[in-house]
């Protein structure tokens, strides 16, 4: 009997949700399998878009593939917002954005990223920035190489593995209000409550 209260009283401290502060930006992290993933909302919009940073690792002995279109928001008012694909998102940057754009984006995300000792990923931004430096001559194509290398792209994460992105939810230029983000990876679902986005 002890056993058993001792493995479900682990199995609930393994899912319990850890809120954190770093570089201005307060993140909930939450694991389950063996799988992790992190989160906090970025402070800026961009178009019409809700921006939200996330990492996810991979500790289990499988291996998973993430993808941007795991994760929904459900707010309390019933609304509910799923996150664009990777691609959506850059067509939009070739589409509408400017220099504007790009200084707001990769400004914002990088002030997230770097210094943040919780997130140390093996194939997420910094692997994707390289490669989108050579991208591009135009306000717009420069907006969506930056796109490219700042959004969550469909990833295959080995066991040990990592990665992390923006998340962009199109929000019409609305905030999302208070709700439950909801991600379906690793064979899991993490709901994490939520208050909604920080005002300004």
């Amino acid at each position: 009997m002890r056993l058993i209260a001792l493995g479900l009283a682990c199995a609930l401290l393994s899912a319990q949700i850890i809120p954190f502060e770093s570089n201005g930006l307060l993140y909930k992290t939450l694991t389950k399998g063996g799988v992790t993933v992190m989160f906090a909302y970025l402070p800026a919009h961009l178009k019409e878009y809700s921006i939200m940073q996330v990492s996810m690792s991979n500790g289990s002995p499988v291996s998973w593939t993430v993808k941007p279109e795991d994760f929904t928001y459900h707010q309390l008012d019933g609304a509910v917002w799923q996150a664009s694909s990777a691609l959506s998102v850059v067509n939009t940057m070739l589409a509408k954005a400017g220099r504007h754009d790009v200084i707001k984006l990769v400004t914002t995300y990088e002030r997230g990223v770097y210094g943040n000792e919780h997130m140390q990923t093996t194939n997420g931004y910094e692997a994707r920035r390289q490669a989108a430096l050579a991208y591009g001559v135009s306000s717009r194509l420069k907006a969506g190489a930056a796109a490219s290398a700042l959004a969550l792209v469909t990833t295959k994460l080995a066991s040990g593995e990592s990665t992390d992105g923006a998340v962009f939810f199109p929000s019409n230029g609305k905030t999302l209000g208070p709700g439950t983000l909801i991600v379906h990876t690793g064979g899991e679902t993490f709901e994490f409550p939520s208050d909604g986005e920080p005002s300004k």
